[in-house]
C-alpha cells in the first residue's frame, strides 16, 4: 500500500503571504488546518525560511499594486519567529527600495534581497547578515528591475532575473561584482540546479503580454543557462507565459503558467485558470501538468519533493499538489473579501 504524501508531516507548517491582506497565514502541512494569521506591514510579496535561526523573512515591496502598476516602493523586510508566529523586527533597507526576491545561504549566514533601481544607482542585491539582521553591502546588477534572485549550492554565484532588461545578471557573491550578462529577452522566476551547473529562467517578461496585441513577442518558455559558459543552451517550451519557477529536492522543475484572455478593462487581461507544469531537470522532459487557480505567482515544495504548493494571486488560493500523481490534494483559500492576495510561500519543518 502506497504511503500518503501527507504522512510524517505532523508539526510542519506552510506559511503563506497575502499581499492585499496584508498578512502572513500559517497552515498545518499535514491537515491544511488554519493555525494562525499575523498582520504585517503592507504590502508583503515573498517570504523565505531560515532553518538555522528559525525565522521567516518577508519582503514588503510596494505600498500597493504590483511591479508595473504600484503605489510607490517600500524599503522594509519583516522578520517573523516561525514558531511563536510573532514579529521579531522590521529591517529598513532605505535608501534601497522595492525589495522582492530572496535567496538564503545558511552556510555563510547570508540573505540576498533583490532591490529596484533609483535615480543614483542601478538595481541590485542587498546582502544581509542573518545573525545580526543587518545589511553588509550591495551588488549591482546593472538593470532597473531585478525581481527574483537565486544562488548556486556553493554560495559563490548568483543570478538576478530582470523584467525589462534583455539579460540575466550573473554575479560573483564572494567578490560582490557583476561578472556576466546572459542574453534573455526579459525574465521572471528562476531556479538553480542541485549541482550548480544550470539555471532555469522563465522568459519573457510577463508584462510584455499584457499590452496591446502585436507581432514580435518572443516565445514563452524556460531558458536553460549553462553556468560554465554563462549562455543559453536550451529552451523548455511552455504554452503560456511563466512567472514562478521552483526546483524540488527530487529534481522536478515546477513552473507556473499564466493563461489569459484579452480584456480592454484590465492591463492584466481576463484571467483563466493557470497550470502547474512539471519538467525533469535532468532530462528536460515534460512530465505532466495540472490546472491551478488564477495567475500562479509563487511555487514551493515539501523538503522531500513529494508535494508542490502553488499560490495564485488573482484567485487568492494555494493549490496543494501530489507531484507523484499530479493530482490536486486540496486548495487553501487566502482571502480578503473581493481582493487578490496569495503570493509568497515558505515550508517550515517542525523544530527538532
Amino acid at each position: 500500500m502506497q504511503q500518503s504524501p501527507r504522512a510524517g508531516r505532523d508539526g510542519d507548517v506552510l506559511a503563506v503571504v497575502s499581499q492585499s491582506g496584508p498578512t502572513l497565514s500559517f497552515f498545518d502541512a499535514a491537515t491544511d488546518r488554519h493555525i494562525d494569521t499575523l498582520d504585517i506591514l503592507a504590502e508583503p510579496h515573498e517570504v523565505c525560511f531560515d532553518p538555522t535561526q528559525r525565522l521567516l523573512w518577508c519582503t514588503t515591496t510596494y505600498h500597493s499594486g504590483y511591479y508595473h502598476a504600484n503605489g510607490g516602493r517600500r524599503t522594509q523586510l519583516t522578520v517573523v519567529d516561525a514558531d511563536t508566529r510573532r514579529i521579531v523586527e522590521v529591517v529598513d533597507l532605505a535608501p534601497e527600495h522595492g525589495p522582492h526576491g530572496l535567496a538564503l545561504d545558511t552556510g555563510r549566514s547570508r540573505l540576498y534581497v533583490s532591490v529596484e533601481s533609483s535615480a543614483d544607482r542601478p538595481g541590485g542585491v542587498v546582502v544581509i547578515d542573518t545573525e545580526t539582521r543587518r545589511p553588509l553591502g550591495r551588488i549591482d546588477t546593472d538593470a532597473p528591475g531585478p525581481h527574483w534572485f537565486a544562488i548556486d549550492p556553493s554560495g559563490t554565484t548568483g543570478y538576478a532575473t530582470n523584467k525589462e532588461a534583455p539579460f540575466v545578471s550573473v554575479v560573483d557573491l564572494e567578490r560582490g561584482v557583476l561578472t556576466a550578462k546572459v542574453e534573455v529577452p526579459g525574465s521572471e522566476g528562476l531556479a538553480v540546479s542541485a549541482d550548480g551547473s544550470y539555471a532555469y529562467v522563465a522568459s519573457p517578461y510577463a508584462g510584455s503580454f499584457f499590452g496591446p496585441e502585436g507581432g514580435g513577442r518572443p516565445e514563452t518558455g524556460i531558458k536553460v543557462i549553462e553556468a560554465l559558459t554563462a549562455s543559453v543552451v536550451d529552451t523548455l517550451p511552455t504554452d503560456g507565459v511563466v512567472l514562478p519557477v521552483h526546483l524540488t529536492s527530487t529534481g522536478r522543475l515546477l513552473v507556473g503558467e499564466l493563461r489569459t484572455e484579452p480584456d480592454p478593462a484590465s492591463q492584466l487581461g481576463r484571467q483563466a485558470p493557470g497550470r502547474l507544469t512539471v519538467f525533469s531537470a535532468d532530462t528536460r522532459e515534460r512530465l505532466g501538468s495540472v490546472e491551478v487557480g488564477l495567475f500562479p505567482l509563487t511555487i514551493t515544495s515539501s523538503p522531500d519533493g513529494r508535494i508542490g504548493y502553488v499560490s495564485c494571486v488573482v484567485s487568492s488560493t494555494v493549490h496543494v499538489v501530489d507531484l507523484e500523481t499530479m493530482a490536486e490534494l486540496s486548495r487553501l483559500d487566502i482571502a480578503k473579501a473581493g481582493e487578490p492576495g496569495a503570493h509568497g510561500l515558505a515550508y517550515v519543518p517542525r523544530a527538532d
